[in-house]
Order: C-alpha cells, then sequence, then structure tokens
C-alpha cells in the first residue's frame, strides 16, 4: 500500500493553516471530539482532542458527552467505540483504513475454529472486527495480555487470536501452552533483528523498545517489550537519551514531543528502501478526509446491534480482569 508522507492540502510538507480552522469550526458545530491513534500522521494527532493506543480512546470516548466521535485510526478502532459507546454517532476519516491483523482473522474462519474447540476459552486481542469479539469470552490489549491470561488457572484451555506473535510472548512468559490463530501484524512482521542489531552497535547507549506483535527474536534483544503505552511511559522514566523503537513509527512523534531531549529511532524493515515500519492503513487518514468526515458527518461505522451486544461481553469482562 502506498504511503503518502505528507497531508494532502499541504505545500512542501507545511499544513494548510486554513485548513486546520476549518477542521476546528465543523468540530464546534457539531459537537464532534476528535481523537487519534499513536500511529496516525502527526499533523492528525496534533489536531486531535485526544490521542493514545485504541483500547484508552474508547474507554474515553465512552465518558464523554458529545454526540460525535471521530476516530482516526483503523476501522475496528471505530467498531470499539461504537459497541462501547452505542448512543455516540461515530465517523472515521477513511472507510478503507482497516487493519492486517483484523483481516488475517476473518470472523467465519473464526467461529468455525473456535467450534472445532469447544473446551477452550477464547481469549481475542482487540485489534479484531466486531464480529470475532462476539464469539469472545475476554479480550485483551497489548497493554493487559499478559495480567489477563495469568487470572486464568495454568491448566485452562485457551485459544488466542489473532496475533501468533502476542500469543508466542504471552506462551513464552507465563509457560503455557495457548492454541494460537495464525495471524499477525504486517507492520511488526517486518522488523529486521539483523538491522537492528547493526543500529545498536553503532549506538551501544540506546534502549531497544519492542511492541509485543512483533517476532520472538527482537523480544529477546529487547531492553522492553510493551505496549505502544508501555514504551512511551519506559522512553519518559528511563535515564538512557536514544532509544530504538520497533514498531509504527507514528509513535516517534509523541515520544519526541514528551522527551524533548532525547533521541528516538525507527526501527529498520527488512526490505531495504520501504516504508514497512509505516501502516499504509493508518495513513490513509488526512485532513482533508478529516474536513470531509466532519462536514459529511461520513462514512459513519455502524455495527450491527446484536453482534454489538456479544461483542460488549468480553470487552467488559476485560475491563473487569484488569
Amino acid at each position: 500500500m502506498k504511503v503518502e508522507k505528507h497531508c494532502p492540502g499541504s505545500v512542501d510538507g507545511k499544513i494548510d493553516e486554513s485548513l486546520k480552522e476549518e477542521i476546528l469550526k465543523l468540530k464546534k458545530e457539531k459537537g464532534a471530539v476528535i481523537m487519534a491513534h499513536y500511529y496516525q500522521r502527526e499533523e492528525i494527532q496534533d489536531l486531535a482532542d485526544y490521542i493514545g493506543d485504541s483500547l484508552a480512546l474508547a474507554q474515553i470516548a465512552a465518558t464523554l458527552d458529545a454526540p460525535m466521535v471521530v476516530m482516526c485510526g483503523v476501522h475496528f478502532m471505530g467498531e470499539t467505540v461504537k459497541i462501547i459507546s452505542p448512543e455516540k454517532k461515530v465517523l472515521i476519516p477513511d472507510s478503507e483504513a482497516g487493519c492486517s491483523l483484523a483481516d488475517s482473522c476473518p470472523d467465519d474462519r473464526f467461529a468455525k475454529f473456535v467450534a472445532e474447540h469447544p473446551d477452550h476459552t477464547v481469549i481475542s486481542y482487540v485489534n479484531t472486527s466486531a464480529g470475532v469479539k462476539a464469539l469472545t469470552d475476554v479480550l485483551v490489549t497489548s497493554g493487559n495480555a499478559l495480567k489477563i491470561v495469568s487470572t486464568f488457572p495454568a491448566d485452562e484451555k485457551i485459544i488466542f487470536g489473532p496475533d501468533r506473535n502476542l500469543g508466542a510472548y504471552i506462551n513464552n512468559e507465563t509457560g503455557r501452552q495457548m492454541l494460537l490463530w495464525d495471524g499477525a501484524c504486517h507492520v511488526h512482521e517486518k522488523f529486521s533483528l539483523e538491522k537492528i542489531l547493526k543500529m545498536k552497535a553503532d549506538h551501544p547507549e540506546a534502549k531497544i523498545l519492542v511492541h509485543p506483535e512483533c517476532k520472538q527474536p527482537l523480544h529477546v534483544v529487547a531492553d522492553k517489550v510493551g505496549s505502544t503505552a508501555a514504551l512511551l511511559k519506559y522512553a519518559m522514566d528511563c535515564d538512557a537519551d536514544t532509544f530504538i523503537v520497533a514498531t509504527e513509527s507514528g509513535i516517534l512523534h509523541e515520544m519526541r514531543k514528551k522527551c524533548p531531549g532525547k533521541k528516538f529511532l525507527a526501527a529498520p524493515p527488512e526490505e531495504p528502501g520501504c516504508a514497512c515500519n509505516e501502516c499504509g492503513y493508518m495513513k490513509l487518514n488526512t485532513l482533508e478526509k478529516l474536513r470531509d468526515c466532519l462536514r459529511d458527518e461520513a462514512p459513519e461505522v455502524i455495527v450491527d446491534s446484536e453482534v454489538a451486544a456479544k461483542a460488549r461481553r468480553p470487552i467488559e469482562r476485560m475491563l473487569e480482569l484488569s
């Protein structure tokens, strides 16, 4: 997928201020709240009312009085907000902003897999469609997955989906043998261990930060394995001044804002010359699409009410356990 380096409506990388003013005016007129994931374009993060990971944004949305939420992220994030806050109108700037990880676990195939293992508890990552959530006993995020899985008895039979790397990380940390769905994120799969170690040799003082969606060899060399929020907190609290960051490079913007005296290096992908450490789906959202979304109140995220009711239960269970 092509990744646009600058937002349409910009000149030489500088944002059209009139476009930003138009967005803010529409936001006020509509009584809307703009939320942005850490992986969004910098200009969208800077304009958002709230930034964070997917679950934190959904939880915040549930506490707001605003009748309209614009989720600048990918489609499953908009669905999660809609499931938690069905009374709100939830919009997403680009309906094509999907997720390779969620797409790797179609709900019909996952339903068959679950039916083949009726004695297993189903634990799913929040990076899934509403249909998969509806088939799940409890949801987890990258930040609370280890804690929640650890609340179950050691001999509990568990299906974990859809991310095989996060599941393998939990298995390694807990000694469990969860049955893993064979899915993965196209960004986190492509980081190069060899190039990261070369970068570390060039910057021996650097700390290596790794998202658990990355492959297991990266977990081994990491100074910190954690969610985007956990990696951000580690960088803020750590005395080191240089960090090699193996997750989608959009998080570097917030890291640099929160830690202005520190250096953050994007971990390189295996393929030379590609922007594989950027999620093309996340970057589909632009300021122009955000403006159009607010103006037209579309695309709107709709979740079938029966599916939403089933999907809400594992979300509530997660909140109880975490």
